[in-house]
């Protein structure tokens, strides 16, 4: 299977967002690959007061301002990465937060990563699913469309249908009433309700 291409990325914020769920998220490791499938995101635009790239372009969040489809890394409460994915076009900081995923394979490596047999916390959080794939600050800027990336993501196998709740974001004190979360209705492992 190739991975998504920039076009999948090249489109508006929301859309992606959308259209990321159901995908699977894959990470590859000396220590083995994990897949999850991703069933919460919550997009960024430049003009929304809770993303990075609403006061313009700084060391820390450049990759939001180039090409869609790249990894967007960034460090949080001082201990923890969350990965996002850049989208719409260059020079227009937007991304996707990918918010929770259901785990698919390398379950007990994500097990081991994450120190738990909860299956339905492994990556049920931003943070939670990064400790759980193994995905590095290292892994900023990557280029996700690439086939040989470490870090990619794989359109659905099969298509499936199912319902895409919109509601707001959460964990944010800045624009939390714009409706930019979305999430497969009935998934177990959503970060939270």
């Amino acid at each position: 299977m190739k991975p998504l291409s920039k076009s999948f990325f090249k489109k508006s914020t929301n859309e992606v967002a959308k259209n990321l769920l159901g995908c699977y998220l894959v990470s590859k490791s000396k220590e083995g690959t994990t897949i999850g499938k991703i069933i919460e995101t919550e997009s960024y635009l430049y003009n929304d007061p809770a993303s990075h790239s609403f006061n313009g372009k700084t060391i820390r969040n450049e990759a939001m301002f180039g090409l869609p489809g790249r990894a967007y890394i960034y460090f949080t409460y001082g201990m923890y990465f969350c990965f996002n994915v850049t989208t719409n076009k260059k020079g227009i900081g937007e991304a996707v937060l990918i918010r929770a995923l259901e785990p698919i394979k390398g379950i007990n490596l994500m097990k081991k990563r994450r120190n738990t047999d909860n299956l339905h916390q492994l990556c049920s959080g931003p943070a939670k699913l990064v400790i759980a794939l193994g995905i590095k600050k290292e892994d900023y800027g990557l280029d996700l469309t690439k086939e040989n990336s470490r870090v990619k993501i794989f359109s659905q196998i099969k298509e499936k249908k199912f319902e895409i709740i919109e509601t707001k974001r959460i964990g944010i004190s800045k624009g939390k009433e714009l409706p930019h979360r979305f999430y497969i209705k009935g998934s177990k492992f959503i970060s939270r309700k």
